[in-house]
């Protein structure tokens, strides 16, 4: 399973990664996007809505089930990956880079709360996988 390094990851399986703008990009992981299957419907939050930590704000669809994607970090939605919304499946070709959106963190400090890759793997092993 890949579980890059460099990322920061929550216990709900979406990813964060800091931005050379100070935005936080973010994703499913590959783990998650696994468990759902093949991606068919990507509803990313709107842009300008202000996210609380951990609120639910997209959704992902595949052939199995739908799942709510959480925001890892309280901000504001300042990028959704459009390409996604028609695309789907490019979360299942590249979870890590197929981002569904960008947030301009409250607190950039908030993301050292985030797990990181040693801490995620722990809890994907303790779930049995």
């Amino acid at each position: 399973m890949n579980i890059p390094a460099e990322l920061k990851y929550t216990a709900s399986h979406e990813w964060a990664r800091v931005e050379a703008d100070g935005t936080v990009a973010v994703g499913i992981t590959h783990y998650a996007q696994d468990l759902l299957g093949d991606m068919v419907f990507v509803e990313n939050p709107t842009l300008g809505r202000k996210l609380a930590a951990r609120e639910e704000c997209a959704v992902v669809e595949s052939v199995k089930a739908a799942s709510d994607i959480y925001a890892p970090l309280a901000g504001e939605v300042v990028a959704v990956n459009d390409e996604i919304e028609s695309a789907p499946e490019r979360i299942n070709q590249d979870p890590y880079g197929a981002w569904m959106f960008k947030l301009r963190p409250d607190d950039p400090a908030d993301i050292d709360g985030l797990l990181d890759a040693a801490a995620y793997q722990a809890q994907v092993e303790s779930e049995g996988h």
